[in-house]
């Protein structure tokens, strides 16, 4: 697929230069900080050197007292309280973080987790009822329950009372809950607004920590699932954000809790995690405990206190993500070839796929595929409960839930964001929907937001990166969304020696340019490039810079991104 390589605006040279004064450090270094508003010494102290004290104050938090004093109350009553949460990573992590704390401080706690299947998302009718029948009196629900109003009306009704801990947009009626924890509320004043679900429930923990005068730590040994939570469910790792991945991969990676150590090892991989990496071997297993089987099995991993209770739960989930993987493949492969089998799907500006017969726990996944391979909107929609159940994801720029909004008379019901979401609608409207969907994307999207593009932050010679420099640029880390890794543009390198194909169609090769150092490249997915690579042609590369681990032996590896001759 072609790429558009998009080079982001130059800062002002003045500017520019200032800072890099002001630190002693190379342009392209300080040219980089100007793109995250990083204007001066303090700016940049505060963002190389991540401080616990740079944690907010968690009762800034709109409800949060209330919270805690009805917490407080019912561990002083001895109530029976019930930690409620979403079955996805964010979810089960919350869960996992919230229980394990007030567990050290109150024998009469349990966890729920509603069923992906037949309970679906957030919080349900049924959730209540166990609630409820087992006499407990107060919930704790996490990553869900903002738009639940009249779930909550009916806990009320059955004298069950609610601290709803969610990082959603709520709607226009909040519900009547005892406490309702969301910095997206419009009258909540913490400064932060873009913490995780399992942040909220660290920073309840954190508020009781802090009113009941316990040290810090019985809260950030917690850290770990906190920055697992914030990498998979993909929020923008600045601000407290930042703050909190930074102490939680140093958690992860120096003292993990037995349950992610157990998983780190069955995911093959040990040490030295990154963001990246959280995404790519944790997050799929923990959520494969859901989409597969029950979510609760990811709950005890997290939650165990031996490594072999640990270990019996991590090779459960293991086999449930193989599972996963196999209905991943089978899905895609089948999606894919009703596509390449119609000129007219082929033709769209939409990708819309239905088969009442695919898993629906990992139609998302599927989606995700799919949109990676045609980049435009794609919904891919199965059968489950007696209606059509779908996952949406959306391209760069486009936003998705508008164009949801569009079909709305087509749907049962539908919720997400601008690049993610999902929906229900009744069977015999699958059709229509299609047709809808497609009319909708063709007449608001543009030609630029059908190429996929890759962002480059600034240009780049090879002689540049020298050991200083990329000390520096480790600093930038953690990487994420609104703090990606750097993408450079190095212009008019060679080849040195035989370039090859490894793996599945990547390209390994080593590049040098006038006046520079060799340095290893590899670019994955990129096989069909390799013909145009030849000695003594000068061709155009933009990548990551990264460090590569073998055998204990470190060494800079260029992670090329594209390719141009």
């Amino acid at each position: 697929m072609n790429k558009r390589w998009a080079i982001r605006e130059v800062q002002a040279i003045d500017d520019i230069n200032h800072l890099a004064t002001e630190l002693n450090i190379d342009l392209v270094l300080s040219t980089l900080l100007l793109h995250r508003s990083i204007k001066n010494y303090e700016e940049a102290k505060y963002f190389f050197r991540p401080d616990e004290r740079h944690l907010h104050d968690p009762f800034l938090m709109q409800d949060m007292e209330k919270a805690i004093e009805r917490i407080e109350a019912a561990i002083a009553a001895g109530e029976k309280i019930m930690v409620y949460g979403d079955y996805d990573v964010d979810g089960t992590t919350a869960v996992a973080v919230v229980y394990s704390f007030f567990k050290n401080h109150h024998f009469n706690i349990e966890y729920y987790i509603p069923d992906r299947y037949k309970e679906g998302y957030g919080i349900s009718t049924q959730g209540i009822d166990y609630a409820k029948e087992h006499g407990f009196t107060l919930i704790i629900a996490l990553d869900c329950g903002i738009k639940s109003v009249d779930k909550i009306a009916y806990a009320n009704s059955l004298g069950v009372d609610f601290i709803i801990c969610d990082h959603h947009t709520p709607g226009d009626e909040l519900p009547a809950a005892i406490a309702v924890l969301d910095p997206k509320r419009a009258d909540c004043p913490y400064p932060f607004k873009e913490l995780s679900g399992c942040g909220i429930g660290f920073k309840l923990a954190q508020a009781y920590a802090e009113k009941n005068g316990l040290p810090f730590e019985d809260v950030s040994r917690y850290m770990d699932l906190v920055a697992v939570s914030i990498a998979c469910d993909i929020v923008p790792i600045v601000g407290e954000n930042r703050v909190l991945a930074y102490f939680g991969l140093q958690k992860l990676n120096n003292d993990p809790c037995i349950g992610l150590k157990i998983l780190m090892g069955v995911a093959g991989k040990s040490i030295n995690y990154t963001i990246s990496d959280i995404v790519f071997l944790l997050g799929p297993r923990i959520n494969a405990a859901g989409r597969i089987d029950d979510a609760k099995h990811a709950v005890e991993l997290l939650i165990a206190c031996n490594d072999e209770e640990a270990q019996i739960k991590g090779d459960l989930i293991n086999i449930k993500n193989t599972e996963r993987k196999g209905h991943d493949l089978q899905i895609t492969d089948e999606a894919l070839g009703m596509i390449s089998e119609s000129q007219i799907l082929i033709d769209r500006k939409s990708t819309v796929v239905f088969n009442k017969d695919w898993h629906k726990g990992v139609i998302g996944i599927v989606a995700s595929r799919l949109t990676e391979k045609y980049y435009r909107p794609t919904v891919v929609l199965t059968q489950s409960n007696g209606h059509v159940a779908g996952s949406a994801r959306s391209v760069l720029g486009y936003d998705l839930y508008e164009a949801l909004c569009g079909c709305s008379d087509l749907l049962i019901q539908f919720g997400g964001h601008k690049y993610a979401a999902g929906l229900t609608m009744h069977p015999d409207n699958v059709d229509a929907f299609i047709d809808k969907f497609e009319e909708i994307v063709s007449s608001t999207i543009t030609a630029e937001q059908l190429i996929q593009q890759i962002q480059i932050d600034a240009e780049l010679r090879l002689n540049q990166i020298e050991p200083k420099f990329f000390r520096i640029l480790n600093q930038f880390a953690p990487f994420g969304p609104e703090n990606m890794a750097p993408v450079f543009l190095t212009k008019n390198v060679y080849v040195s020696g035989n370039p090859g194909l490894v793996g599945q169609n990547h390209i390994k090769m080593t590049v040098m340019q006038e006046g520079s150092a060799l340095f290893d490249c590899i670019a994955f997915g990129q096989g069909e490039q390799l013909e145009q690579i030849k000695k003594d042609v000068p061709f155009d590369i933009c990548y990551n810079i990264e460090e590569n681990i073998w055998r204990e032996r470190r060494t800079i590896q260029l992670n090329v991104k594209g390719i141009r001759v």
